[in-house]
């Protein structure tokens, strides 16, 4: 909204009331972090609670500058990382794949829709030794963040895909278009929104999987040492692995919100 060339009062108040809005959640998001880690610290401080079974932030900080400089947390963490990237890609690739089997035969779809269903329902922390037996322990990992994100993939992409709207989809099958050309030109572009959403879900469902496959059979990673703290009883390394582990989805949700958004800005302009 502009007049001759500059933005009105009315808009110019908006955008001010936006950005006190943005650093008022800012500030209150910090506010309660600061005011957990305090009454943290005091409640071990005051033997409310027992620092060697529950730590407190003022030890963390010291088995975390140890852990980093003197030992090898950045190279779980880097290990934690990668597995995930890897898993969510898979898991992305792998349920649009399916989805788009699902769109295009029906047959396929009500074949297969009984045993989706299962899937989902089932544990998938059962899976964990099948896959440690098929896979070893390295790739079982990856066995695990698959299972427990793919079957959501699919479900989500294939009702994005059950909500574009047909119109589009009949007029070009009245022009004699095959069902490629109306996957490529319609049903993928139109499906970003849905695919953002669910790639926003397998962040942390991949991340689940991953430290859920550590636990049962890797040697390496955030949550092998979670396992291994709490084995030879030293909850500094627990607590620090799991604050490693909240930055890691932190940042990994972060990059997915950017991804998003030159997504979207894409997806609109060619809209």
């Amino acid at each position: 909204m502009k007049t001759n060339g500059a933005k009105s009062p009315l808009y110019e108040r908006f955008l001010r009331a936006q950005r006190r809005t943005r650093i008022m959640i800012g500030l209150a998001r910090f506010a309660i972090l600061a005011l957990f880690l305090l009454v943290w610290e005091l409640a071990a401080d005051w033997k409310w609670i027992d620092p060697m079974l529950t730590s407190k932030p003022s030890m963390l900080w010291t088995s975390f500058r140890d852990l980093a400089f003197h030992g090898d947390l950045f190279h779980h963490t880097r290990i934690t990382g990668t597995e995930t990237v890897v898993g969510i890609a898979l898991s992305m690739a792998l349920g649009t794949a399916v989805a788009v089997l699902f769109w295009w035969s029906t047959f396929a779809s009500k074949a297969l829709e009984p045993y989706i269903v299962v899937l989902n329902a089932l544990p998938k922390v059962a899976l964990g030794p099948i896959f440690y037996i098929w896979l070893g322990d390295r790739y079982s990992v990856y066995g695990m963040a698959i299972a427990i994100s793919v079957i959501v993939t699919i479900m989500m992409v294939e009702n994005g895909f059950k909500e574009i709207g047909r119109t589009k989809l009949k007029l070009m099958q009245s022009f004699g278009a095959t069902k490629g050309q109306m996957l490529r030109m319609v049903m993928l572009p139109a499906s970003v929104p849905h695919l953002v959403a669910t790639l926003k879900v397998n962040v942390g469902l991949t991340l689940v999987g991953v430290i859920m496959g550590e636990f049962l059979s890797s040697k390496a990673g955030l949550g092998y040492l979670i396992i291994y703290g709490g084995q030879v009883f030293q909850m500094n390394l627990v607590m620090v692995s799991v604050a490693m582990l909240a930055l890691l989805s932190v940042f990994l949700y972060g990059v997915v919100n950017l991804l998003a958004r030159v997504a979207s800005k894409k997806y609109h302009h060619e809209a």
